[in-house]
């Protein structure tokens, strides 16, 4: 007798189904993960549908952005997995600013260039003074900020700050729907190909937060200020700077590290501010601020030296069969 049977009514796959059973599949897989929040769902859609609205406008301003947003959410995003990560990445650093901004104002910390002149005389600089290194780049890391939201303040990724082959996957995959859409006539594919090169050769030419991050960490380096200025970060709760500053310091991007730090076990934030310099005691407001944000994923990890020959040893003694005459 057959288990299993095609049950009538049902055409399989459907896009909903499929994606229902999909769901399902995972649950079933790990029944006691949590989920994604409705607000995390939210935000993450929002800041892809942000994106791609803004890739497609670089691409052809004849696309219409609403046509193409409700083609893909009936179809389902192309590159989804791709783009899963960074839409994460930014949602979380959101609600993590938010709720750090609600709860309490940070202490008033005055940054090191208000607490003594060049004269070391304790004078605020003149409004006219030349600006350092360290504060030009510190600049341009706020003003690649302020790029990462939109006119209402609703978190979006800059497309500077993207990674070149995710960029160039959602340049195509948009190409491809505007080709379908014109009628997939030769010159429109090739005028959609030109674009594309375009659009690319664009984004080279622009600076986004992470070389903004990577020019402040080396002035900082040079002025031996690193880690003072790491420890103002923590104690403003400029998150954004702290994030910049572990993200150069690592040689990683800016969303990666940001997806590291709110998904870091307390006891692995030292480790992974180490390169920083930053002293034990100085990290306790990370660690409460983290601590307070509400479902807050943990990437959880083995120890290095985890001795797997014991667990192993141990898990197939309680699999074995108990010995004859047992109890």
């Amino acid at each position: 007798m057959r288990d299993s049977f095609a049950s009538p009514g049902i055409e399989l796959p459907s896009p909903t189904l499929s994606a229902r059973l999909r769901e399902m599949a995972d649950y079933l897989a790990a029944p006691g993960a949590e989920r994604l929040t409705e607000e995390q769902r939210a935000l993450a859609l929002g800041i892809a549908r942000r994106l791609i609205v803004d890739v497609a406008s670089r691409l052809d301003e004849g696309i219409d952005p609403a046509a193409l947003w409700d083609d893909w959410i009936r179809g389902g995003i192309p590159g989804a997995e791709r783009l899963a990560a960074p839409c994460f990445a930014r949602g979380e650093e959101h609600r993590w600013r938010e709720q750090s901004a609600q709860r309490a104002a940070p202490p008033l910390v005055p940054l090191p260039d208000e607490v003594a002149g060049a004269a070391g005389e304790g004078d605020i600089p003149a409004a006219d003074a030349p600006m350092s290194d360290a504060n030009r780049f510190y600049l341009a890391l706020q003003i690649a900020d302020r790029r990462r939201a939109d006119a209402l303040g609703n978190p979006c990724i800059a497309v500077a700050d993207l990674d070149t082959d995710l960029f160039r996957a959602l340049l195509l995959d948009i190409a491809a729907w505007r080709l379908v859409e014109l009628g997939s006539a030769q010159a429109d594919a090739a005028r959609l190909g030109d674009a594309v090169r375009n659009a690319l050769a664009q984004q080279a030419r622009e600076t986004g937060i992470d070389a903004a991050a990577a020019g402040w960490h080396r002035a900082l380096e040079a002025e031996g200020a690193l880690a003072e200025t790491a420890a103002h970060a923590i104690a403003r709760h400029d998150w954004p700077a702290l994030i910049a500053l572990a993200a150069a310091a690592h040689r990683q991007r800016y969303s990666a590290m940001a997806l590291r730090l709110l998904t870091a076990e307390t006891a692995a934030l030292p480790s992974l501010l180490a390169p920083l310099r930053i002293d034990r005691a100085a990290i306790a407001p990370l660690e409460a601020s983290l601590s307070l944000l509400p479902c807050r994923t943990i990437s959880g990890s083995a120890a290095p030296d985890e001795d797997y020959a014991a667990l192993l040893t141990a898990r197939a003694g309680g699999a074995a069969p108990p010995a004859e005459g047992g109890t």
